[in-house]
């Protein structure tokens, strides 16, 4: 599931040859890779895994406009249909068509890879590589923090998994005025001290409600969950003022039990169901913020690796001892 069998080639007039210069490995990834049972029901095997990546442009279709030979990209893992009415009113990234780059169909841990012009985002020629590598998660970031309001707003980010990082890096860019990150792991505890947060609690050794109750009494402005605990889920709309925002990300593994009178309704909650990346207008966000120099999230690259240690990340992953672990290609 790892390599093409043989290289890909343009067929289509609007396609793009590309040779992935990095790549890193996402949580899908480590679903597909221990294929635990979501995978086992989406995944048609054989497929080529990985959806994040930066690289160069080999070849262009005779339809390609913008994109030159030699150009270094970066691309949107969400491939929607166009037609439908999601993608016709700007809730592309909603399309039920959607087929994830890596899961649905053969992604980027390869030698060459082939996709849509639209699909793909050129970078310019100062981004950092392992920055622009990893540019679509990044986005699931800037989109579950800018679903509203941010400057001078107080956040909890309860999940620290590197979305959940970088989520902290964005908020601080955008003006937040107060961060507490919450997590299950010491080490990326350490990480979110370094993106920027002002507390970071660790769920297995305090209440987290409480913890935060007692510098909040009233609740914080905006909670992300990132981290798909129901736990977390729960406690997020509890530490969450009368009148706050929720942005849900994390997805839990089995269904979550909710107080949806006295926790939401009567709260008056704002709550945001954050799905990948507006197309594409997170992209031309997440793009401006990296240009204007304000946000920093080199420190959530963890891992360098050469891509034949890719099991090495992979366990990495699962034990939770890293940020982003980036694959040397070459």
């Amino acid at each position: 599931m790892m390599c093409a069998v043989t290289a890909p080639t343009i067929v289509r007039a609007d396609e793009v040859l590309l040779r992935p210069l990095l790549t890193s490995i996402c949580g899908t990834d480590y679903h597909v890779y221990s294929w635990d049972a979501w995978s086992a029901a989406r995944v048609r095997p054989p497929r080529i895994m990985g959806h994040e990546f930066v690289a160069e442009v080999v070849d262009v279709g005779s339809d390609v406009r913008a994109l030159r030979v030699g150009d270094l990209v970066s691309g949107e893992s969400h491939r929607v249909c166009g037609v439908c009415q999601q993608c016709r009113t700007g809730e592309g990234h909603v399309c039920a068509q959607t087929r994830i780059f890596g899961v649905d169909i053969d992604g980027c841990f390869a030698e060459t890879v082939c996709g849509p012009e639209a699909s793909l985002w050129r970078n310019p020629s100062d981004m950092p590589p392992d920055v622009a590598c990893i540019q679509d998660p990044l986005g699931n970031a800037v989109h579950a923090v800018m679903a509203g309001d941010v400057a001078g707003r107080s956040f909890a980010i309860l999940g620290c998994g590197p979305i959940g990082l970088m989520a902290i890096a964005v908020a601080r860019a955008c003006g937040a005025s107060y961060v507490v990150a919450t997590d299950t792991r010491s080490y990326r505890l350490d990480l979110a001290r370094q993106m920027g947060a002002d507390v970071v609690l660790d769920a297995t050794e305090c209440d987290v409600v409480e913890a935060i109750g007692d510098t909040h009494p009233n609740g914080v402005d905006v909670v992300l969950e990132m981290s798909g605990a129901p736990s977390a889920i729960q406690a997020a709309f509890n530490v969450a003022r009368r009148g706050g925002r929720v942005s849900l990300m994390g997805i839990p593994s089995r269904p979550v039990e909710l107080d949806v009178a006295e926790s939401m309704v009567m709260k008056g909650l704002d709550i945001r169901c954050i799905v990948g990346r507006r197309l594409y207008g997170t992209w031309a966000t997440m793009s401006a913020l990296l240009g204007s120099g304000r946000l920093n999230i080199a420190p959530v690259i963890t891992h360098r690796l050469p891509w034949t240690d890719f099991a090495h990340g992979m366990d990495l992953m699962g034990r939770g001892l890293c940020g982003k672990v980036v694959l040397e290609m070459d």
